[in-house]
This record gives C-alpha cells, structure tokens and sequence, in this order.
C-alpha cells in the first residue's frame, strides 16, 4: 500500500508540474499559437479623399452603396465543401425568385468565394436600389445567413462635368500593410484615368485592420477590435464649373476639346473633351453593354482629346513664325508682299483662303487677315531653323508636364526625324507648311492654349496645373522676346479679333485678341479642317486664355469663335447693346469680297 501511495503521489506531482508548464510557464506560447491558428486579418481601406473646384463644389465624393451579402458560415452545412457550396447557390436563386431581379453572381464565383474567402461576406448583388432593398426587408426571417452589406463607391455629383480631367476609379487589391500579414482584403477604389489616377495617393485613405477568429475549418466565430482606417485628403483644383459648363455647352454636340488657362500662372479653369461620358456609369464598375458602347464608340468619348488629341493647329501657329522673322537679321516687319490668292513654290501652289489675295500686306496686316501666302514667303525668307527655334522654346514638340496622365507631346519635325521616318529630304515646301501651321507640325489644345497665354502675358511659359498650390504659377522659362516683337504680334491678333477673321468673338464692354486657324487633313480619301481659335483677354491686363478646336467644322472664325464668345462672356459678363449697336446690328449685311475663312 505504501508503494502504491508513493506511485500516485508521484504521477500527483508530475500531473502538477505538467499542468503548471503548460498553464503558467508555456501560456503565452500556446496563446500565440492559437491566435495565429484561429485568427485572421483583414485589411480595410481608408475612405477616398474627395476632390474639389476651385470655388468648394464637390466633383468627386464617396456614397454608401447598399449590397446584399452572404454570410456562409451561417449556411454551413456538414460534409464536403460541395454541399455548402449548393446550398448557398440555391438560397441565391431562391432569393432571387422572390426579389424578381436577376442573379448577378455564378455559382463558380460561389464556389472561388467558399474555397478562398470563407469568413468573408459574399456579396451576391451590389449597388441594389430602395424597392429591392425593401422587398428583402420584407423576406428577411426566411433567409437566415442573409444582410444588408454597406460598402462606399466613388460618386460623381456633376456627371459628365469634367470627365476627362477627374477620371475615374476601379476596385483592386489594395497595398499591403507593412509588416503585417493579411489574410483577406476588401476591395479598395484605384485611380484608373485623369486626376483620380494622378493624385491616387493623395486621395487613398490608410488601410486599417479587421480581426475575426474562425474555426478549424475556416467559418468565421467572431470579429475582434482592430486598427481603425484613416480617410484619404481631398483634392481642390484650379477648374471653375461655371466656366467648365459653358466651355461643355459650348462644345456640345461636335468633336473637339477646349482648355482656358490663367495665363499669370498656368491654373487650367476649364478643360473639356467633347464628347463626353457620365463618370457614374463606370460605379461601381461599368456593364458589359456600357464598357462596349463606350469602347467602340467612333466618337471615341474615352478619348481626352486635350491633352492627347493631335492636330495640325493651322493659322493659330502663325505668331511663331511671326515672331521667329522680328528675331531674324534684316527683316522689316513693316515690308509689304503682294498677295494674288496664290502662292507658288516650285510646283507647289498654295491657296490663300482669300481666292481675290489681299493685295499688299505688311506683317500685322498678315496677321489680321492670317493670309497664307505672306506667311509661306515669310518662313522661306527666314528659314525653318529659325521657325523651328521658337516652337521649341514655347514648348511645342514636348509634353507640357501638366498633372494628367497620358500627355501627347506633339510633333515638331526636324529634317533628321523626317529623313529617319519618312526616308525623305526636307524640302522648301515642308517650311512652307509649317510656316502656317499645317504640314507635319502637330499639337494638342493644351500646347496651343499655352501658346497664346505666353503671348497674352507678354514672353513666360508657365507649367499649366489642374491641383490647386500655394505661391506663384511654375516657371518653365522666359521667352527672352523683345517688347516690339511681342507687342505686334498682339495688336495683330486685337485686329483679328476686332475686324478680321475672328470677329465673332467680341464681347462687348472688353477687349478681345484672338488668332483663328483652318488645318485641312485627309480622313479616308476626304479632305476635312481642324477649326480652331486662340485668344485672350482683356487686352491690355490678360487673366484668360483659350483655345478651342472642332474637327471637321466650316471654319475657326464661323464655327469656334462664337464658342470663344460664350465661353468669355461666363467670365467677365458683357455689357448692354447700346442704340447704336442695335442699329449696326439691324443693318443688312455688307456684300463679302471673298469666303470668309480661318
């Protein structure tokens, strides 16, 4: 008996020690365990940040959007993953039936969900609207498992407002935490196209972490506290949506694009492309039939034909070569050429748009009636080196560095990228087009808006921005152009406007300079025009400048300038008719003497 006694007292002791080491000594150890064992991450973002304009009206904003979700584990059933997977599938089709609305999700996204990402909501309809969520709230005790799911989703209040320029979202795996091992993760809203791509780090929000225990299958038990997500900052901007309204209005129903500037430091006001798309249809992620429309639209309403779009810019590039000749030795602006409707170079013959010729015209003259043959003289008398200077030194031929994705950066040809591309010499009549802005030369709206804001504000290229800063516009260099040089070009492009080919876009009560431009192009074996018009204003202290181009329009003077019109009338209002305007304006019209063009 006493053996016996000292037997059960030793396993009494060992008993003790064990459970002491297991209990006191190794707790810890064994908690970890079971927490890496039973516990799982999941990453949640941060909400997006929001943008603004430039006077506080919200462009991009997060809404709750309500989803009906799955909650798997309360539909488990025993056995293979098989039969729970069936079971969830035709609780889906039966809810389904008595929602009266169409399933949304297969039974192979059913069967990735269980197998990958059990303790997670299966969200089986998203976005759903008001009547089907209260013919569900109806329905609830006969679907156990099921809930109302509320996830955010980018929202856009003005539509089709600046589409181009804010872009839109996508859902995708968001970064992982570092150093941190996640296990699950709910989608995060990824910046695809404009500024929501752009400025995608600005807008996203910091992940935080979920915790939920699960069993050893995976079904979720329980959720944990865990680190709270941060939201994302917002974005304010340069555009005015007044004045990006009237830009979009005026571009309605035409192919083209359109971009004001402040020519005193590069702030973009307004950027359109047209046409256009409503950026919610692309929330929470686009159909099948609208992603299609949208992609083989011959529109190409994806397209932001403002910073990518490509044209020859025609006569608006003509105050490049005009100043290039007022750098170069010799030439005397006020030196007249006789223009007879045609310019001859070789075998080439070069229409003036004025079929009667202007007869002898000097350099502002020139500019005022943008008369081709003075121009194509002009570039052969001074060269293209010297044309070629210029248009490089304004930024032409480069990307501007604007804060948007997918820049154009034109083309501004030399003889050696001719030679190398098109395996031809450069001859005297690739100057010639060039000189008026035709021929190889091709630019982007944006280019050319920067273009007439250098000359609007005297000789300063400025980097044009989207993103509101703090401090004066960005520097990208000074022209270095004399005071006379520029000053001219001025006062031609305030004739322009005043009582040549860009009269229709005078607003009364300010002065208006403007330059137009016709740069015809084949499309298919049909001879089409890019019409555009540059211009600024006021006159005398400039705080805008534009440009506009319309493909296939009749020309820049009839079909843009009346846009330029309405689009600087939204700025700076315009005066009254007085009586003696109404009178000129009763007053039938003067016989043409030739077709009005550029």
């Amino acid at each position: 008996m006493a053996v016996l006694a000292l037997v059960f007292a030793a396993g009494l002791v060992f008993l003790g020690a064990s459970l002491h080491r297991v209990q006191v000594v190794q707790a810890s150890d064994y908690s970890r365990d079971q927490v890496r064992q039973s516990v799982r991450r999941v990453q949640v973002p941060g909400p997006r940040g929001r943008i603004f304009d430039r006077n506080g009206v919200c462009l991009a904003e997060n809404r709750a959007s309500y989803c009906i979700a799955y909650y798997v584990e309360e539909l488990r059933q025993r056995g293979k993953w098989e039969n729970t997977i069936d079971a969830v599938d035709a609780d889906i089709d039966r809810l389904a039936a008595v929602l009266g609305i169409p399933r949304a999700i297969s039974k192979e996204k059913v069967r990735q969900h269980v197998l990958q990402s059990l303790p997670m909501p299966l969200l089986a309809w998203r976005d759903v609207d008001p009547v089907t969520l209260a013919r569900w709230a109806e329905t609830t005790e006969a679907f156990p498992g099921v809930d109302v799911y509320v996830q955010p989703e980018r929202s856009y209040p003005q539509g089709k407002l600046a589409a181009h320029a804010i872009g839109y979202v996508q859902r995708d795996r968001p970064l992982p935490l570092p150093g941190e091992t996640v296990h699950f993760y709910l989608p995060e809203m990824i910046g695809r196209a404009g500024l929501e791509r752009q400025y995608n780090d600005v807008l996203t929000g910091v992940s935080g972490g979920q915790l939920i225990r699960v069993d050893a299958r995976g079904y979720k038990h329980a959720e944990l506290e865990g680190a709270q997500a941060v939201a994302g900052g917002d974005l304010h901007l340069t555009l005015d949506v007044n004045i990006q309204r009237t830009l979009e209005k005026a571009l309605r129903g035409w192919r083209g694009a359109g971009v004001v500037l402040d020519p005193r430091n590069g702030e973009v006001l307004a950027m359109s492309s047209s046409p256009a798309y409503d950026l919610n249809e692309l929330v929470p992620a686009p159909s099948a039939g609208t992603w299609n429309r949208l992609r083989n639209d011959e529109a190409l309403p994806l397209y932001n034909r403002a910073v990518s779009g490509r044209y020859a810019p025609g006569s608006t590039f003509k105050p490049v070569t005009a100043v290039a000749a007022m750098l170069s030795d010799g030439f005397d602006p006020a030196e007249t050429y006789t223009c007879d409707g045609v310019f001859t170079l070789g075998n080439m013959r070069l229409r003036c748009w004025n079929t009667y010729g202007h007869g002898a015209v000097a350099l502002r003259k020139a500019i005022e009636q943008s008369c081709n043959a003075y121009f194509c003289h002009l570039g052969n008398a001074i060269g293209y080196d010297a044309i070629y200077a210029q248009a490089h030194k304004v930024g032409l031929g480069a990307p501007t560095g604007i804060d948007l994705p997918s820049e154009t950066r034109g083309l501004l040809p030399t003889a050696e990228w001719k030679e190398k591309n098109m395996k031809e010499k450069w001859r005297p009549g690739d100057t010639c087009q060039i000189s008026i802005g035709q021929g190889l030369l091709v630019t982007s709206p944006l280019q050319m808006a920067l273009l007439v804001s250098v000359f609007a504000n005297g000789g300063t290229l400025y980097r044009p921005h989207l993103a509101r800063r703090e401090g004066p516009g960005e520097r990208v260099r000074e022209m270095g152009w004399p005071p006379a040089a520029v000053g001219l070009v001025r006062n031609g492009m305030h004739d322009v406007a005043s009582v040549g080919t860009g009269r229709r876009v005078q607003v009364r009560g300010i002065e208006v300079a403007a330059k137009t431009g016709t740069a015809e192009y084949d499309a298919g074996g049909v001879r089409r025009k890019n019409t555009w018009v540059t211009a600024f204003a006021p006159f005398d202290q400039p705080t805008v400048a534009l440009a506009i181009v319309i493909e296939n329009g009749d020309s820049g003077g009839q079909t843009v300038a009346p846009m330029v019109h309405d689009v600087l009338v939204s700025i700076f209002g315009e005066a009254p008719k007085t009586a003696e305007v109404r009178a000129e304006s009763d007053a039938p019209a003067a016989a043409p003497t030739g077709t009005e063009s550029d």
